[in-house]
């Protein structure tokens, strides 16, 4: 069952691949949008390793590591690093699960979201990236909050 949290999700290599947008490599950069989020943090190996410090902060928190007892966390995490490529502009469509199915059977509260979302953004602190740049990351975190807590659509959304 897929059961993480973030949808960016939260948000794996070298972290300094943050840090160098030239860590991507050039075919990956020039598949996505140069403006996009992908692009300017570093391309997927940028992701990849804010995915894997972020999930070192989640499986040492007692508030939430309970949650990924039964996971398979070497797919989890290949899941992780798929979901927040896509949902950060990256050339490859996300094609697992939406994120109302992925969390529907969780019992999510927004406590639980929001440690979550904050070891993302402690990761991406930690690893250096511009504060303007997390605030957009966590903008798209954000957006996901409904539906991952599976709370009702509001009127006339889709």
């Amino acid at each position: 069952m897929f059961k993480t949290i973030l949808a960016v999700t939260l948000l794996t290599a070298s972290f300094a691949a943050l840090l160098n947008p030239l860590a991507a490599s050039a075919e990956e950069v020039k598949k996505a949008d140069p403006e996009s989020i992908f692009a300017r943090v570093g391309g997927q190996a940028a992701i990849d390793a804010t995915v894997d410090l972020f999930y070192t902060k989640v499986l040492a928190d007692d508030r939430v590591n309970y949650l990924f007892e039964d996971i398979n966390m070497n797919a989890q995490i290949r899941k992780q690093k798929e979901f927040i490529g896509a949902a950060l502009g990256g050339p490859v469509a996300w094609e697992g699960r939406d994120m109302r199915r992925a969390h529907r059977d969780l019992d999510l509260t927004e406590e639980h979201f929001g440690a979550i979302a904050g070891h993302l953004a402690a990761s991406l602190k930690e690893l250096k990236v511009d504060d303007k740049l997390i605030g957009e990351i966590m903008a798209v975190v954000a957006s996901t909050k409904d539906d991952v807590l599976n709370k009702p659509k509001a009127a006339g959304a889709e």
